[in-house]
This record gives structure tokens, C-alpha cells and sequence, in this order.
């Protein structure tokens, strides 16, 4: 797994490899479906010359090449050092997955002599690092930090590697063997390896802040730009630019720090805890002393934790809604000691995990209360700090919207180089100083190239994050509501998410050899007997304050039995006497005194002595009972009726198992199945294996419980249907109850037919196999595939949808990958999928260029909404970071409000930018025109068009809300688009024909008073032909907006953007009252040439009228696609999009799906991409 190399090699690069995290939910950083995710790192060491030569290159260009070194690291490192091998770098450069390069320094510890031998069982050669320094053998630690993770040289893998690989090979058993504690030396060596135990998200200083800000590209442009200005004495117009400039510093640098103090304070925990020493002795340290290995005694009435721990004595009941954004406690047991390999993933109900809050804590300390646990990570390494860390190092969007936006203002640069050549040639035509050659020249760029771009484009953004906020969901990730403009499938969970959280008990049918028996619909009504006593054992139900917590279906199914819960007080030594002196969880008592009233024979009192919390992965849970006197033991096993069967003894499983279970979940009934099995009274079962407890199980019979659909889901599912974007269901539950809820939603209409996928892996026995059978057993030999294609349409001609459980998920994606696409365009119902499988579901789905969405409560779904390109956690938490959006809606009525808000964005985002650039090109066109006639634009004409014109008119535009209903077509993600450029092309040429009209006007007056030709540019100020072109040009910035600005489908109307009709109104207003009765102190002021040739004035205002009437039809035009005749021309090209490629080619393939064949691996009915 590990890229090792010999340390006194050459070898200059190497991969860090990063180890399975084990977190509750994988972040950016962490692989999402393995651990093979690396990141490339290089070694370098100083060069004292270089690093000489750098300083005085940078003293000779007054600081800029330390701004390029700034703007561009590896460059800074390649001017002052040379490579060298990891082992003797001094500076890493390192590229991460996404392909970002970092510097990052390397750091030395030194460690006292003897103190390796502490480590024990660790191989202390694995990672020692000795250096010859004045003679004398010193031991050195060698490491760097990297977005918050400690990363230690191991000298034997040639490598830098997480700090965690130190213990990623603890077993389960080792874990225990921490409970004695850690002596004084061995802890402090260890901090001084893992460092300490902070999730410190550093708040800068103002000074930094400000530092850091202003040598941002855009302000270093900006800051060039008034230099410019101020050489070129447009005094006023760069004093008003650099106060605004200072204004927009000061409020990022407010909103930045303030951000990172509520990052800070959320992120720090720093308390008081008690940790266990070998000598013994409990003792009192800070939170931040706190190592992996340390023993962690958790008191009686809970704690905030600070870092990740494995439970190994007593239970808890943990708040992990911070994590998950799941309101409902967690009841956690201590870890099995077994010889396997610990991960807090796999072993997640064992596991508490960092910054969840522990309600409380029982069965586990001297007389009763409290618990045991060990310290398995710390820091950033812990589920909390990889959180954050997400947080504050966001993995890049892969965003087309955004890739284009640097690609344009690449375009815009081009047409500023262009203009600055035409610009050069006029004035060297012009006799003009070389000075003044070369600041008009550089003006050019200043023009053609606005600043104020990027920051523009992320007004509607902000709107829309608000407009959300308001309705209940949260953000935490503010670019991703532009990708929710794009989303083409929504993927939801079933439990809590389509149908309601809470069940209710529809009945029990018991079950053996003889078949099943009668149903029964109340549980408390069942003979006494194991089903009865297993319904009332098998959970994991505790007590708070007297009250009952846990699962809502345990708490139904508890409640079903009559059945109350007791809990040991003090010590607990009177229960455990009481059965056997066993060690007591919790008793369960029947309900005897009613029941006998009415003459029903009662169960006996049963203690619970070991619990195997319910798994996603394993999809059961387990408990071990004892009667009283601890004279009988009974193990009980409740889980998915599969996974229950498998375990059971064949001859105990009742024939009609299939068909039963068939029946009552085509019904939408959620099916649990019950077992049991007797256990031997002298066994400890404290340390009782799970594996086994569960096998070679006595069939008991089958749960049924109603799940109802949610009034709410029906009616989104329809509404995203007729907006052609696609749902799907991704589930744990069974594949017919998925199905039945699918038909109840609306996803699976009437009318469609649903085909299963039976997927088998290869085992001893048999090779793989896939096969398509149809819902409907009695007429699938009748049915052909050619005849599936017949019934009714659905998604542009296919009336069936497939459906698949996790089993055959998992074989089709490792045997039958040429089938996996295909079964992804057609599949509807995704069951049985563990939160790993619905994680890989999201990213195979990615593959095919789908944007993906993801809708869950947030518990077993965390992978995948942050898997998803849009993520929805349905919780009450206000930002939780299970996900980037946080709806507190209780319903999915939050996905369609969130993309119309998404679209909404995205169209605004693009008329804002459409409009920022063609501000810059009427500009610029402005200024190249009276270049040519020898004069310029007045200082303060830039600045009534750049604020009171545009700025204004930017600022509102995007106030305007999300359309009442769904499109049926997305908005378009590409700048680069032909309608796109092809409008800004035509816009471009109106405007230069609208200003040379109005030059051309004014020239052929015959009161036209020619310009002084000895002179140039604003020292030719007042004249006739700035003052044409300046009127023009002002109704072109605020027609502009207009033109630009679009409503439906995706936006409401105009005029509901009331501000921004009243702004245009009143701009209007004043640049008609500007050309036509300016009066002589507005001239003045605005450097205008008075004309009173009223006609002449009108025609203008004529002229710019016509140019708008030609620009909004153009406009029109573009919108309904009079540009795609161009693309006839080059012929009809395929999509670049994977999915709906196979679209088309599925819609030819009527022999797919090959329904009642059986397909082998080499079987291949591929359909080609290529």
C-alpha cells in the first residue's frame, strides 16, 4: 500500500499515502471508496546563492517578485532551492488529488535519548531518523503540517505518512490492553509524535488578513490600475475607485475574520478530562494532553468528547447530530476483543466519536456509573476535525460555469491586447510622448478587462443564499447552489426522507419448521414464549431521566409488547444477583398484573447481559438474555428476514419464508425477522464473539410494521418528473417494500412495469451471473424484452424501471461492469445498499457526466450527500456538516426549492457577467473611438458611468427571485457557448454602430465645430464628439441591463423585481434630462460641450432607442435559438455528456434489457461509447 524507497537514494518524489480514515462519514479528503487516494510530494533543500539572488531580484523589481512567488509557490521553491531526496528536504511542494500544488516546510523534534524504548511494540526502526550533528547521534522527528494533519518521516517506507499509520494495526484485543493507562514518559513522548490534541482553526490577525487580501490578484490589478489613473491625472475617478476599493477590503477582511472566529469556537474544545495512568491512578489532564492510547474514564452523567475513542467497559448514550444531523441518541456497547483489525468505521456503534455529546454513561465504572474508553485519534485526525477540516479546505468544484470564467476574462484579456496595439498606433500617428504612448496604452487594459468581474458574478449567489435561509435551509458551501441549478437526478432515501420517520406495528406472524401461524396484530397479545420475549429483548432501548430513547421503530416495537424497561441502580448488584450474577444492562419486565387480570398466561422477567448494536453493513442486531437465577440463556437476533434467514438452521426456516415475505412487502410493510437460539449459562458473556452468537439460529417468525409515505412526496416526485429530472431511491430497506413505495410516491407510475436484477458473485460453487426477471412471476415467460418497449412511455419512450438490491449491486459492479451503465440509466429502486454502497451509487453515477443530488436524513447517508454534487441533510441542526445544505423541513418539498433557487443563481450569475463584460466593452469602444478623433473620455464621466450607471444597476439586478414552477430544460453552464458569445459578438457591433452613428450625427451637423488637432485627449475637453458618444454610450450601460436580464423560465418576470424597474426609471430619467436640458453647471461638472440644437438632441435619444429595440430583439432572437442553424451547418454531433449518449443508443437496443436469460462474465452485450 505504502511507495517505499530507500532514503539515501535519489529519489526526489514520493506518495503520501493517506490510510483509511475510519470516520463516520468520508470527507473531501479522505478516499470516498478506498484508501488508494495520494498525494504527490517532492523534496527540496535551500540554496544559499539562489536564495541571495531571489532577495536581490526582488529589491530590483520594488517587491514584485516576491508577489509572483506569493501567486505562485512552486516557482519560489524551484528560484531557491534544488531537489533533493524526501529524507534531507528542507521544503516540500506537494500536489494534491485535485491537482493544487502547497508549499510546506519541513519541521524537526528532538527526542531524548532512551525514550524510543517506551514505544514498546511499535517498531521503533520504522520511523527513527538519526542525523550526525556536532559529533554526537541525535534522534529527530521529522514531520510537516498539511491542512491541520501531521505527517512523519518513516525511514523505512521512504515516505511521509499520516501520523495515524502509527496505529492503524491495533486490533480490538490491543485497545483493551490500554485500559492499565499509559505511564507519565510513554504519554509524553507520544504527544510530542502526535501533537496535541486541537482542532485549532487559526484566526489571523487583521495585518496578515490585510496582507494577504490586497496581494490577491484583483487588487493588485486594481492597485495598478489607480497608478495608472493617477499618472494620467483622472485624480478624482482614482481616489473614488481606491476608497471604494478600501471599503470592500475592510468589509471582507470583517466578514473573513468573523467567519473564522465562529470556525474557531466551533472547532476548539478544550475541558478538563480524567484519564487512567499504569500505576493506577485516575488523574485530571486537559483535553489537549490527550494521546491515542490513552485510557478515558467517562463519568456518569456524560461529556462533550474531545477526540475519537473506542467504548471497552460500560454503554453510553450518545447525541451525534453534530456529525450526522440525526436528532435521535445512539445507544453505544463496548468494542468485541477480538484479534481483528480496529476501525471506528466498521466498528462505529462501539466508537465515540469526536464532538458528539455523551448524555450518559453507565455499567462501566465502581458502582455502576460511568465508562471505559481508549483514545484512537486526536486532532484533525478525529471524524470531527476531518469535518472541518472539509470545511476550511473545500475540495475545488468541478464547476463548468467557473472553469469558463477564467477562460473569458483570457478572451478579454486578448481584445484589451488588441486594443492597446490599435491605441499604440493612433497615438504615435498623433505625435504623442512616449509617456503618454505608454500609459494610454496600459489605460486600454484598465478598461477592457473589468475587476470587478469575479466579485460581480457572485451577487445572485448571495441573494439566493439568503432567499434559502430564509426558508429553513442552510448552506455551508454558497458556490454549490449554482451546481443545484444543474442537477439531472435526485437520489432519496426512504426512511424519514420520502416516508414518515416514526412506524407503527402492523402485526406478527411466528414461524418454524411447520409453517407460519395466524397473524397476530398486537404483539402483547402473543403467547408467552421466545417471539415474545425476543420482540420485547432484541433492541437497543435505554433510559434518560426515566424516559425511553433509541431507535423510533424499537421504541414502537418495545411499546407493542407491554413490556417496561428497568435500568441497575448504584452498583448494580442487586439485579446481577437477582439473575445469576451476571453482569445486567437492562431487565425487561411483562407486563403480569393486567395481563393476568384477564386470565393471559405471562412471560417471566428477562435480563439483557450483552447487546451487538444494529449494523447498515451487517443489517442486524443481536442480544444475550438470561432468566432469573441466570438458570437458562437465550441469544435473539433481529434484523432485514434475508440476513436473519441466512443464519438460521434451513430446517427451521418455514417453507412459505419467500412467499410471505413477497406478500408483505409488496404491500409497502416493513418486514423485520426475529431468531433465537440457547446459549450455555456458564459462558462469559462479556466476551462472547458476535460471530458466535449469530449462526446456527431457530427461526422465530416475521415483524410487520407500516411506514406511511409522507403527504409531501408524492407531490415533489411528480413535479421534479415533469421537469424531466430524473429520482431515484437509494435504500436499506427490502427491494419490494422500496418498490412499493416507489409505486406510492410516484417514481414507479401504475402503468410501468419494474424489473428485478439478480446478480450472483462468483463463489466456489458457481460463476457470476445476472439475469432480468419481471415483477410479475405469472407473465414473465410470456413477456419479451421486445415487448417491454410497448407499454407506455416514460423518460423519452421506456415504460419499465429496473430495481436492485446491495448484493447484486456489489456483483454487477465487480463482474458485469459493461451492464453496470446500462442498469444505471434504467434503475429506479437502489435496496439493501449499505452506506458504502450508496456512497460508490453516487460517484458510478457521476461517471456517466450525471449531476448528482442526494436527499437523506443525514445518518446512514453521510458519505453520499457529501459524495453528491448536491447534498441535502433533512435535520433540525441549523448548519450541520453531514452535508452542504441542511434543510429543517421534515420533507422533500426542500429539493425543488432549492434547485429553482439554484437555477435562479445560475441565470443570474450569467446575465451579471454577460453584463459586466459588455459594460467593459461599451467602454471600451467609447474610448477607442475618440482615441481616434484625438480626444478621450473626462475623469468624471468614468465616474458617473462606472458608480452611479453601472455599479447601481449591478447591484440590483440579481435581487430578482426563482420562477413558482420547475422547468422542464436546464439553464445553460457554459460561457463559452455559441449563444453566449455569438450575442456578445452582435451586442459588440450594435454598440460600436450606435456611438459611430451618434459620432458620424454630430460631424454632419451644420454647426459642427472641428476639434483643435495640435492637441490630444482630455485636454481637448469640452467637444462635440465626446459629448455625442458619452450620451449614446450612458443609455447603452443601462439598456444593457435590460437586454441581459432574463426572467422566464427560470427567474420571475422583471417587473417583480420591483428596485431594479424603479433604478432603471430613474437612470433613464437622468440621462435623458443629461442630453436634453443639462444646464451650464452639469456641463461644467461633467466636461460636456453644451449644443442647444434640440433636434439634433433628440436624435440621439432617438438613435439609442433604436439601438436598444435592435439589441432586445437580437436578444429574443439568441433565446429562441435562431443560432442553432449554425450548428446544422456542422451537422448534429453526439453529447458530450456520457448519459445521454447511452440514452440513444439504449433507445435502439430494444434486446436490452435480455430478460429470463442468464449471462455469464463472457456474455458480453456491450454498447459501445466510443
Amino acid at each position: 500500500m505504502y511507495v517505499a524507497s530507500c532514503p539515501h537514494s535519489t529519489r526526489t518524489t514520493s506518495s503520501v499515502v493517506e490510510p483509511q480514515s475510519g470516520l463516520p462519514s468520508p470527507s473531501q479528503r479522505d478516499p470516498l471508496l478506498g484508501p488508494d487516494s495520494h498525494m504527490d510530494v517532492q523534496g527540496y533543500k535551500w540554496v544559499r546563492w539562489r536564495v541571495w539572488s531571489c532577495r536581490l531580484a526582488a529589491v530590483l523589481t520594488l517587491g514584485f517578485l516576491l508577489i509572483v512567488f506569493h501567486w505562485r509557490p512552486r516557482l519560489g521553491v524551484l528560484a531557491r532551492c534544488c531537489s533533493c531526496p524526501l529524507a534531507l528536504a528542507d521544503i516540500l511542494l506537494i500536489r494534491d488529488i485535485s491537482g493544487q500544488q502547497h508549499v510546506v516546510e519541513v519541521l524537526t523534534e528532538e527526542l531524548e535519548d532512551g525514550s524510543l524504548e517506551l514505544l514498546g511494540e511499535w517498531e521503533v526502526i520504522e520511523w527513527r531518523d538519526t542525523v550526525q550533528l556536532y559529533k554526537e547521534e541525535k534522534t529527530l522527528l521529522r514531520y510537516y503540517l498539511f491542512e491541520g494533519l501531521r505527517y512523519i518521516w518513516l525511514d523505512r517506507k521512504g515516505s511521509f505518512c499520516r501520523v495515524s499509520v502509527l496505529n492503524e494495526d491495533w486490533t480490538c484485543k490491543d485497545l483493551y490492553g490500554f485500559q492499565k493507562g499509559l505511564s507519565h514518559p510513554e504519554q509524553s513522548l507520544r504527544r510530542l509524535i502526535y501533537g496535541p490534541n486541537l482542532i485549532d482553526v487559526p484566526v489571523k490577525p487583521y495585518m496578515k488578513l490585510l496582507f494577504e487580501e490586497v496581494l490577491n490578484p484583483f487588487y493588485v490589478f486594481q492597485f495598478f490600475s489607480i497608478t495608472l489613473w493617477m499618472i494620467d491625472n483622472y485624480y478624482l475617478y482614482a481616489i473614488c475607485i481606491l476608497i471604494i476599493s478600501i471599503i470592500s477590503i475592510s468589509i471582507s477582511l470583517y466578514e473573513t475574520r468573523k467567519q473564522s472566529i465562529t470556525l474557531h469556537n466551533m472547532a476548539r474544545l478544550v475541558i478538563n478530562v480524567t484519564v487512567r495512568r499504569n500505576s493506577g491512578a485516575e488523574e485530571c489532564v486537559s483535553s489537549v494532553e490527550l494521546v491515542p492510547g490513552d485510557c478515558l474514564i467517562i463519568p456518569q452523567e456524560g461529556l462533550l468528547l474531545p477526540c475519537d475513542a473506542a467504548l471497552v467497559a460500560g454503554e453510553c448514550l450518545v447525541n451525534e447530530s453534530m456529525l450526522t444531523g440525526e436528532s435521535v441518541p445512539v445507544l453505544k456497547t463496548p468494542l468485541p476483543a477480538s484479534e481483528g483489525k480496529y476501525s471506528s468505521e466498521t466498528e462505529r456503534r462501539h466508537t465515540l466519536f469526536c464532538g458528539t455529546q455523551l448524555i450518559q454513561a453507565k455499567g462501566g465504572g465502581p458502582g455502576g456509573g460511568g465508562a471505559v474508553a481508549v483514545v484512537t485519534s486526536t486532532g484533525f485526525v478525529t471524524a470531527k476535525g476531518n469535518l472541518v477540516s472539509s470545511i476550511l479546505y473545500p475540495q475545488p468544484i468541478n464547476f463548468r460555469f467557473y472553469q469558463d470564467a477564467i477562460k473569458f476574462l483570457l478572451i478579454l484579456g486578448f481584445v484589451a491586447f488588441i486594443g492597446t496595439i490599435y491605441s499604440f498606433v493612433i497615438l504615435l500617428r498623433s505625435n504623442a510622448t512616449w509617456g503618454e504612448l505608454v500609459i494610454r496604452s496600459l489605460d486600454i487594459v484598465t478598461i477592457a478587462v473589468p475587476p470587478a468581474l469575479p466579485a460581480a458574478i457572485t451577487t445572485g449567489t448571495i441573494y439566493a443564499q439568503r432567499r434559502l435561509k430564509s426558508q429553513g435551509i442552510f448552506c455551508i458551501s454558497p458556490p454549490r447552489i449554482n451546481v443545484c441549478g444543474k442537477v439531472s437526478i435526485f437520489c432519496f432515501d426512504k426512511t424519514g426522507t420520502l416516508t414518515e420517520e416514526g412506524l407503527d406495528v402492523w402485526g406478527v406472524m411466528e414461524g418454524g419448521p411447520a409453517g407460519f401461524s395466524e397473524l397476530v396484530p398486537e404483539p402483547r397479545l402473543l403467547p408467552p414464549g421466545p417471539m415474545l420475549t425476543g420482540l420485547a429483548c432484541c433492541h437497543t432501548v435505554t433510559l434518560l431521566q426515566g424516559q425511553p430513547l433509541g431507535d423510533p421503530l424499537e421504541l414502537k416495537m418495545v411499546e407493542s409488547t407491554g413490556w417496561t424497561l428497568q435500568e441497575p441502580e448504584g452498583d448494580g448488584k442487586v439485579l446481577d444477583a437477582e439473575f445469576g450474577d451476571h453482569k445486567v444492562l437492562a431487565v425487561m419486565r411483562p407486563p403480569t398484573q393486567h395481563l393476568q387480570a384477564q386470565g393471559i398466561p405471562t412471560s417471566e422477567a428477562v435480563a439483557i447481559v450483552q447487546r451487538f448494536p444494529f449494523s447498515s453493513a451487517l443489517q442486524r442486531m443481536s442480544v444475550v438474555t438470561v432468566a432469573r437465577g441466570g438458570h437458562s440463556a437465550l441469544a435473539f437476533i433481529k434484523g432485514s428476514p434475508e440476513m436473519v434467514a441466512s443464519l438460521c438452521r434451513a430446517e427451521t426456516v418455514p417453507e412459505q419464508f419467500s412467499s410471505k415475505l413477497h406478500h408483505f412487502s409488496s404491500e409497502g410493510l416493513r418486514v423485520l425477522a426475529l431468531a433465537y437460539k440457547p446459549l450455555d449459562k456458564t459462558t462469559d458473556f462479556m466476551t462472547t464473539e458476535r460471530g458466535e452468537v449469530e449462526k446456527d439460529m431457530q427461526f422465530l417468525g416475521l415483524l410487520m410494521m407500516k411506514n406511511l409515505v409522507k403527504p409531501e412526496s408524492a407531490k415533489v416526485i411528480n413535479m421534479l418528473r415533469l421537469a424531466q429530472l430524473r429520482t431515484v431511491m437509494v435504500t436499506g430497506d427490502n427491494i419490494l417494500t422500496a418498490v412499493n413505495v416507489a409505486k406510492s410516491c410516484g417514481m414507479v407510475a401504475c402503468d410501468e412495469k419494474v424489473i428485478f436484477v439478480i446478480a450472483t458473485p462468483h463463489t466456489a460453487q458457481s460463476m457470476p451471473t445476472l439475469r432480468f426477471s419481471l415483477e410479475d412471476r405469472a407473465t414473465t415467460a410470456a413477456q419479451s424484452s421486445t415487448e417491454v418497449l410497448t407499454w407506455g412511455l416514460y423518460q423519452d419512450g421506456f415504460g419499465y424501471h429496473l430495481a436492485i438490491n446491495g448484493k447484486s449491486f456489489a456483483a454487477l459492479c465487480d463482474h458485469f461492469p459493461e451492464h453496470l451503465p446500462k442498469v444505471l440509466m434504467r434503475a429506479t429502486v437502489f435496496a439493501r445498499m449499505t452506506p458504502d454502497q450508496k456512497t460508490r451509487l453516487v460517484k458510478e453515477l457521476q461517471k456517466l457526466d450525471y449531476r448528482v443530488g442526494m436527499c437523506g436524513d443525514g445518518a446512514n447517508d453521510c458519505g453520499a450527500l457529501r459524495a453528491a454534487d448536491v447534498g441535502v441533510s433533512l435535520s433540525e441542526a441549523e448548519a450541520s456538516v453531514a452535508s452542504p445544505f441542511t434543510s429543517k423541513t421534515e420533507n422533500i418539498s426542500c429539493v425543488p426549492l432549492l434547485i429553482r433557487e439554484g437555477r435562479c443563481s445560475l441565470v443570474t450569475s450569467f446575465g451579471l457577467f454577460r453584463y459586466m463584460a459588455l459594460y467593459s466593452l461599451i467602454q471600451f469602444c467609447s474610448v477607442l473611438i475618440l482615441y481616434t478623433v484625438k480626444t478621450g473620455v473626462a475623469d468624471v464621466q468614468f465616474l458617473f458611468c462606472d458608480i452611479a450607471l453601472v455599479t447601481l444597476l449591478a447591484i440590483v439586478m440579481g435581487k430578482g427571485g426563482p420562477s413558482n414552477q420547475l422547468h422542464p430544460g436546464r439553464p445553460p453552464a457554459s460561457l463559452l457557448a455559441l449563444p453566449v458569445l455569438g450575442s456578445l459578438f452582435i451586442h459588440t457591433c450594435m454598440i460600436i454602430l450606435g456611438q459611430l452613428a451618434a459620432l458620424f450625427i454630430t460631424t454632419s451637423q451644420d454647426w459642427y465645430i472641428p476639434l483643435n488637432s495640435t492637441v490630444f485627449g482630455t485636454a481637448n475637453l469640452p467637444n462635440m464628439e465626446d459629448t455625442s458618444v458619452f450620451a449614446l454610450s450612458g443609455f447603452q450601460y443601462i439598456f444593457m441591463a435590460v437586454v441581459v436580464t432574463k426572467g422566464y423560465p427560470h427567474k420571475k418576470p422583471l417587473y417583480y423585481n420591483v428596485i431594479f424597474l424603479c433604478l432603471l426609471f430613474i437612470l433613464f430619467s437622468l440621462m435623458t434630462w443629461l442630453v436634453l436640458y443639462p444646464g451650464p453647471d452639469v456641463c461644467r461638472i461633467l466636461q460636456l460641450y453644451h449644443i442647444s440644437d434640440m433636434k439634433y438632441k433628440m436624435l440621439l435619444v432617438a438613435v439609442a432607442a433604436l439601438n436598444f429595440l435592435i439589441c432586445f430583439v437580437v436578444e429574443v432572437l439568441i433565446n429562441m435559438g435562431i443560432l442553432n442553424c449554425l450548428r446544422l451547418l456542422r451537422g448534429r454531433r453526439p453529447s458530450k455528456k456520457q448519459y445521454k449518449r447511452l440514452h440513444v443508443l439504449l433507445s435502439d437496443s430494444p434486446s436490452w434489457p435480455p430478460l429470463n436469460q442468464t449471462l455469464s462474465p463472457a456474455d458480453l452485450t456491450v454498447i459501445c461509447l466510443s
